[in-house]
């Protein structure tokens, strides 16, 4: 095997020149550099790569642990982390918890143990604040609250719930079908008002010809309890579904929530679109996860109801699967490009790094009333930190009318002719 000693004796140089090369720390002249360089290439010396890493107490590698690799937005995620950081000089390890049950307690292990440089946490947890505080390593939470000491991102739900129950409003609207993951998720969470004074959240009622129930609480209370919210949970995504109920109850539209217990099992999917149908004939608008809302466009097409004249549908997400449907679906859309940028750039600031790559938003993709974002507020505590926010990638499966088109585009925009 060759070994630094033999670089050194071809190039003609002294073996610690050799290991200030290799190591990439100290000085070496651009001529003794490049003696060397030539050396190793000609013998196809390769630096051991475990004795580098000793060396520099780092290994440039980064965990990322997901609850689901199988799901479309988990991928995705993952897929542009993975390149936005291999650009910046670091490897990833991908951790499905959905396939692999103790993966978060054993990254977590790795991680203290320096078998890796830092941490991205993206999957729902149980461990309490002070587990992960306790740490005491590079991690960054992804829509979710891991303790005050843990820089977290996220796309901004609340946002993206009150932007979608109003375009549902602005178009008319009467009985909205809402498809999400299990209550339990957040049931605990909720204050017997924020619930109506009931002791379950609302769930599909058995009687589809039962008059709308809407919410007698206050809105400012109800904007208590969804921020009293954020420092009790660690999965913030469930403030789109509250939002989105909220803004409805608001506009006396009535809502059924129906559940997907498992979002990695494509099969529930499509159960619970022809179930959406069958317990609710007479729904006129459906928002749900990706898979979820395409399983619901082919439900409609396939039992003849008109979309969107009939029945609109809008997904959250915004993931590719919503162009595969047969039709383009309309999309409560996370910016994947910054929300990687964001995660990305936080994660080497963690870790001590620098990097410069940076990328430039995507001019194709426009934010509410195109207008550049404004920085996101102080987040109050046990809310995600830094807030992405949410866009709107329209499709074929929503109405659009003046008072939506002046939505996202604003007051002065001239109505765009509909196919």
């Amino acid at each position: 095997m060759v070994g630094m000693r033999d670089v050194a004796r071809k190039a003609g140089v002294s073996l610690s020149t050799v290991s200030l090369v290799v190591n990439g720390n100290g000085y070496v002249s651009t001529e003794m550099r490049a003696r060397v360089t030539a050396a190793m290439k000609s013998l196809n010396y390769v630096p051991n790569e475990l004795a580098r890493n000793l060396y520099h107490d780092r290994t440039n590698m980064v965990g990322v642990i997901v609850p689901t690799i199988r799901h479309p937005f988990f991928a995705t995620l993952v897929a542009g982390l993975q390149g936005r950081l291999f650009d910046a000089g670091y490897r990833t390890i991908v951790c499905s918890t959905a396939d692999m049950g103790s993966g978060e307690d054993q990254y977590v292990d790795m991680l203290r143990r320096h078998m890796m440089d830092g941490l991205i946490m993206v999957g729902h947890t149980t461990h309490p604040a002070d587990y992960w505080t306790s740490i005491r390593r590079p991690i960054v939470a992804f829509d979710r609250y891991l303790g005050a000491s843990i820089p977290s991102i996220g796309s901004d739900h609340e946002q993206g719930g009150e932007l979608a129950a109003t375009m549902f409003a602005l178009t008319g609207v009467r009985h909205v079908v809402e498809i999400g993951g299990p209550r339990s998720q957040y049931n605990d969470l909720l204050s017997a008002d924020m619930k109506g004074g009931q002791d379950t959240p609302r769930q599909s009622a058995p009687d589809p010809t039962a008059q709308p129930s809407t919410s007698a609480q206050p809105a400012a209370a109800i904007d208590a309890d969804l921020d009293h919210l954020g420092g009790n949970t660690t999965f913030p995504p469930v403030r789109y579904h509250l939002a989105f109920e909220r803004t409805l109850d608001l506009a006396g539209i009535r809502w059924d929530y129906l559940e997907v217990p498992d979002v990695s099992d494509f099969s529930a999917f499509e159960s619970v679109a022809r179930e959406a149908f069958d317990r609710f004939p007479e729904a006129d608008a459906i928002v749900a996860p990706d898979m979820a809302a395409a399983f619901c466009v082919q439900e409609a097409l396939r039992r003849g109801v008109r979309v969107p004249d009939h029945m609109q549908i809008m997904a959250y997400d915004g993931t590719y699967v919503t162009d595969l449907a047969g039709m383009r679906i309309t999309s409560i859309l996370q910016d994947f490009d910054s929300l990687v940028e964001t995660v990305s750039q936080r994660m080497i600031a963690e870790m001590g790094g620098s990097d410069d790559a940076g990328t430039n938003p995507d001019p194709n993709v426009a934010g509410i009333n195109a207008e550049p974002a404004a920085p996101a507020p102080a987040p109050a505590p046990g809310l995600v930190g830094d807030l992405i926010p949410m866009q709107v990638k329209l499709g074929e499966t929503t109405r659009m009318t003046d008072a939506v088109h002046q939505l996202l585009f604003g007051p002065d925009s001239t109505p765009a002719q509909t196919d």
